[in-house]
């Protein structure tokens, strides 16, 4: 019986197999040349074809006697499956009926068209519909159809794919994604080598990720290629391309997209406003002005990046003069003026990482684009400075290093830069000093505030007032200001008060008393539990806070808590960073805290911390208990007085535990400096529960520097217990970013203090994580020692995940010494452990150690599907520096296949993540792989860019690996030697 479906319930497929559906159900389109003539009725897009058209199509020029009966009877059977009303005869032969957007070769198309549409206003976009259309690909189209027009059809199509591919990934280096678009750049010219467009894009992208010496080397292997395989020569695109690598081409960092003009260019006007009565400073304004001025000499296209440093002591005016300066120099830079307070006087200067950011937004890259480690941002921002106008003011500097990152870098741009240091290590920056105030310069400050006439009458008795301030221009103004607000007062009072020199500094912070002043002001219309909040929530040191850990803070239930901070958000106290986020404005934080020292008991300060670390501890638990459910280690945790947040998924338990990170880490580190009792446990206790959150790699940096506060502290006070579980946690850190010989020392340190008071944690994570330094040192026998020792201590505390985690790590060394039924059992057991535990990432380790054993014994797809699994375990746990090492497994895997575009592709992805967070061994592992998968590809050349640039990397550490390479690039391609996997 013939089908009635209606053409638009029925959907098909031809960028791949050619398939067919009635809603979700699969409709059975019959034999190869059947499925070919639904094919063909298909890419005719409704249009009629005739039998003769057909026959051709399916059968050539010389079909066989048989051929028009077969036709019929295919039709007979497509009709019967798709339905009359979709397959019907037309004048002699046969249309198919259906809607556009139920062929995916349509909708391509689609997707494509609007694509060219809007790529010139909105890259971006433009790029997500050419992944769109890009994803419709199930491998190749009309997969194992007979007939020429089939034949043609595959030739067009993956022709087609091939130029959206191209002109995805031109959009990806327009929009910035240089450094991800190097992986399928080196897999995809893998599989077209003769592209010569594939090849300058991958030349393009390694070039802007830095890679410049891999970037020559495409260009060497694609010459000789062609040379090999054609005869011919580059194109004269890709050899002026590789003249302008050479020569370092300025234009070759500035995305595409900037240089049509579509996107408008962005241009910030950030300076502060300057000051009215700004007064003299003529010869340091017209220094600066004129060094300023150098980078816009030459014509238009710039003289150098021009670079002056104010210094000076506090308050004589060095901001002030400097932005005098930047306003008198703007329209020398038309694209913009960046600003900055770098709070170098303030307990933490503003970090370089955070002030990219923000320039960078302010420049216009999306917030998306904007890469996380500092030295990707700094190369961002100078390459979306290249061939502008900008001037940068970097405000109250720290010092040198803080503000290197942060210098343009191009010609054509400047920056100022004050500090109260003065800074001779500055590169290539003109330095200014800048002194008090000649007494001529101090009166005339003096007058303008005041009033000359005010002024005139009391000549003498001026000069006495800004002699006794020291001819400080901020001294001054405050003295100033305070007689200007005076009609009463004759500048002989002001003289007579600031003669008294016990008196006079009191006197002279009339400024600052007149901020104080003003947030008193509205501090003493405080309500007490308004008043009680904002002192003891300005206790805390991380960035902002979540209503739930300020409910913990204040005691108070989060309803409650909610009320009354958003009273204190309504009167400009506090600041509402986000819905149910609360942080302090820098000064009002400093009086916040002064008023708790005052009105607050030292015990009820400790309490309010203590009230939080309890909070955080407790959430921490719960999250911890979600991923590692049943682990032992919450068992040996300290006990909280109050009860943390409970969370409906381990998704939302991830989900907060990587939101209050920076916080939650600032906690422990205050906890740690403060003189409060019983804080230190709960604190490192933390930072146990938080393993997770350090695996990641995301917040090491912050997580080291917590750990290591607690370190110090506990060894100050002699507390074996926190610093054991300290110690180890270091030592972890360190092991993940490859310092090895530190890692070591601090885990044999930890075992000492943790055995004196018998810490299972400390006694048995110790002796892992010395097992896994031993290994990487190739003293094996060692590990499996260490491991072993590891085994029964973690088997003694009944720590059947610590258990797993020693039966994996054993297994590497057990590989090493030959002993691979060892190394496979261990891993058997250890996976079957976490199975059923239903661990979360940890059973992503074990299948990574698996994977490992089972590529030794030569079963090379049983460990990709293990590595496969692991990938996606260690992605849903937000564990990147897991990820990136699995991404490095995988090339390992498939470079053993001899799958080379792949293990290509894989080591490519590991490198993004690796240089980030995996430390220089493990990217020089990753290299290596990289550069055995080129050389089998062959492209010699940009193999050796790699070996090369790991050998920097070996050498430098003193890696015994250096000396493979060597060998390795000596002896060239052929050569077997390798680098061990890395754990």
């Amino acid at each position: 019986m013939e089908s009635s479906t209606e053409p638009s319930d029925l959907r098909y497929a031809v960028l791949g197999p050619v398939r067919a559906w009635r809603g979700d159900e699969s409709i059975v389109t019959g034999a190869p040349q059947q499925r070919a003539v639904l094919a063909m009725l298909l890419m005719r897009g409704g249009r009629t074809a005739t039998a003769s058209e057909l026959l051709d199509a399916v059968w050539g020029e010389t079909p066989p006697n048989t051929a028009l009966a077969a036709l019929r009877s295919y039709a007979f059977r497509l009709r019967k499956v798709l339905g009359t009303k979709a397959l019907v005869t037309d004048s002699g032969g046969y249309s198919l009926r259906f809607e556009p957007d139920s062929l995916d070769y349509a909708v391509a198309e689609r997707l494509a068209a609007d694509a060219e549409k809007v790529r010139a206003t909105d890259p971006e976009q433009a790029r997500q519909l050419l992944n769109s259309a890009l994803d419709l690909w199930n491998g190749e189209p009309l997969a194992g159809l007979p007939g020429p027009y089939a034949e043609a059809q595959r030739s067009r199509l993956t022709e087609w794919r091939v130029g959206l591919i191209e002109a995805c990934l031109q959009l990806d280096l327009e929009v910035g994604a240089h450094t991800e678009a190097v992986s399928e750049l080196t897999a995809v010219s893998a599989e077209y080598p003769l592209r010569e467009r594939l090849r300058a894009l991958l030349m393009l992208a390694l070039y802007r990720s830095g890679r410049q010496a891999e970037a020559l080397g495409v260009y060497a292997d694609t010459r000789r290629l062609l040379a090999e395989e054609l005869g011919i020569d580059p194109s004269a695109e890709l050899n002026d391309l590789h003249q302008r690598i050479l020569e370092a081409d300025p234009e070759l960092a500035v995305p595409a997209a900037a240089a049509t003009g579509a996107p408008e260019i962005v241009r910030p006007a950030q300076l502060p406003a300057s000051v009215p009565d700004f007064t003299g400073r003529g010869a340091a304004v017209e220094e600066l002005g004129r060094q300023l001025a150098l980078a816009t000499e030459q014509g238009d296209e710039g003289g150098v990046m021009a670079v002056s440093a104010v210094a000076g002591i506090g308050g004589v005016g060095k901001t002030t003069l400097a932005v005098h300066v930047a306003h008198a120099v703007r329209d020398a830079f038309p694209d913009g003026q960046l600003y900055v307070d770098l709070q170098g006087t303030e307990q933490r200067p503003a970090d370089p990482e955070a002030v990219l950011g923000a320039f960078l937004r302010a420049l216009g890259v999306p917030s998306p684009a904007i890469p996380d480690s500092l030295a990707e941002r700094a190369a961002l921002y100078r390459s979306t400075l290249d061939g502008r106008r900008v001037l940068a003011l970097l405000d109250n500097a720290y010092d040198a290093a803080q503000i290197r990152q942060l210098l343009p870098g191009t010609p054509g741009c400047a920056a100022l830069v004050t500090s109260r240091m003065r800074m001779v290590d500055l590169e290539g920056a003109h330095l200014v000093d800048l002194d008090v105030m000649s007494p001529e310069e101090a009166l005339q400050l003096f007058s303008r505030i005041v009033g000359e006439e005010r002024v005139a009458g009391e000549r003498q008795a001026a000069l006495s007032v800004v002699g006794a301030c020291g001819f400080l221009p901020l001294a001054i103004r405050i003295a100033a200001s305070r007689l200007a607000a005076r009609r009463t007062w004759t500048v002989s009072v002001l003289a007579r008060k600031l003669a008294d020199q016990r008196r006079r500094l009191d006197e002279l912070r009339a400024g600052d008393l007149a901020v104080k002043a003003t947030f008193a002001l509205g501090y003493g219309h405080l309500s007490p539990q308004q008043a009680r909040a904002f002192r003891l929530l300005s206790l805390l040191d991380g960035p902002d806070i979540s209503l739930e850990a300020a409910a913990a803070v204040l005691d108070l239930d989060p309803y409650t808590a909610e009320e009354l901070l958003e009273t204190l958000v309504d009167i400009s106290l506090i600041e509402s960073a986000a819905p149910a986020r609360y942080r302090f404005h820098d000064l009002l934080r400093l009086y916040a805290r002064e008023c708790a020292e005052r009105d607050e008991t030292r015990q009820e300060r400790c309490a309010a911390v203590s009230r939080l670390l309890d909070f955080y501890l407790a959430s921490a638990a719960t999250v911890y208990a979600l991923e590692n459910p049943g682990d032992r280690v919450l068992d040996h945790l300290a006990g909280t007085s109050r009860p943390g947040l409970d969370f409906d998924s381990r998704d939302a338990a991830l989900e907060w535990l990587f939101a209050e990170a920076q916080g939650l880490l600032a906690a422990v580190e205050q906890a740690a400096g403060d003189d409060c009792d019983d804080m230190m446990r709960r604190a490192v206790d933390l930072l146990v529960a938080t393993w997770d959150l350090m695996e990641s790699g995301v917040h090491a940096w912050q997580y080291e520097q917590a750990a290591r506060a607690l370190v110090n502290a506990s060894h100050h006070r002699s507390d074996p217990l926190v610093e054991g579980r300290a110690r180890v946690l270091v030592a972890q850190l360190l092991r993940m970013t490859g310092r090895f010989a530190e890692a070591d020392d601090e885990a044999r340190r930890a075992m000492i203090v943790g055995m004196s008071v018998e810490d299972p944690l400390t006694c048995s994570y110790a002796p892992n994580l010395r097992g896994l330094v031993a290994y990487k040192n190739r003293r094996y026998e060692d590990c499996v020692a260490h491991h072993t020792a590891a085994l029964e201590a973690f088997r003694a505390d009944g720590n059947n995940y610590g258990e797993a985690a020693a039966l994996s790590n054993m297994s590497w060394a057990q590989l090493s010494l030959g002993d691979t039924d060892a190394a496979v059992a261990n891993c058997e057991q250890a996976l079957a452990i976490n199975r059923e535990l239903g661990a979360g990432f940890r059973l992503g380790n074990s299948l990574y150690a698996m994977s490992n054993a089972l590529t030794a014994t030569g079963r090379l797809d049983e460990a990709l599907e293990y590595l496969t699994e692991a990938l996606q375990i260690f992605r849903d746990a937000r564990q990147q520096f897991w990820e990136g090492m699995t991404q490095y497994r995988l090339a390992e895997v498939h470079l053993a296949a001899d799958r080379w575009r792949l293990s290509a592709s894989h080591a490519e992805q590991a490198l993004v993540i690796l240089r980030t967070m995996g430390g220089e061994w493990r990217t020089a592992n990753a290299l290596m792989v990289l550069g055995r998968a080129l050389a089998a590809m062959n492209q010699p050349v940009r193999a050796h860019a790699c070996w090369h640039d790991a050998l920097v990397i070996y050498t430098a550490l003193g890696s015994p690996e250096m000396q493979e390479v060597r060998r390795l690039l000596d002896d060239g391609p052929s050569s077997s030697v390798g680098v061990r996997s890395a754990i």
